[in-house]
């Protein structure tokens, strides 16, 4: 008797533009295919073949560093602690600081919806 698959999120799409199933949610064919290096995990789309990590589409894609370390940098800036206050706060370059500020900054719209959708948090 074979195994069930286990279920993958909603949100997880295949991002390939050629691919006839690009950002659809349904007859999407997704599979698990391992872990990236970060610890996130990584899917394979049947139809194109094309990998995509879960945080895909989101500021943690690419990033080296934890949603944890992530947050917390973020935490610090709210604050209003400069770039090398951070730095010495984290322990992370204050280059690394900068990139995932000027990130926040180009996706702050998604972050609100995000933010507002998930959490409840009203935007005024």
């Amino acid at each position: 008797m074979a195994r069930p698959r286990t279920e993958i999120p909603k949100d997880i799409v295949c991002r390939n533009k050629s691919c006839r199933f690009f950002l659809k949610t349904r007859g999407r064919n997704l599979i698990k295919s391992g872990k990236n290096l970060a610890g996130h995990q990584r899917y394979l789309c049947k139809h194109c073949g094309s990998a995509l990590a879960e945080t895909a589409g989101t500021i943690f894609y690419r990033k080296k560093l934890s949603k944890e370390e992530i947050v917390t940098i973020c935490k610090h800036l709210v604050e209003k602690n400069g770039v090398r206050s951070v730095e010495r706060l984290t322990g992370h370059h204050r280059d690394t600081v900068g990139s995932l500020m000027e990130e926040l900054a180009e996706n702050s719209e998604t972050i609100t919806n995000t933010l507002v959708k998930d959490f409840g948090l009203k935007s005024y």
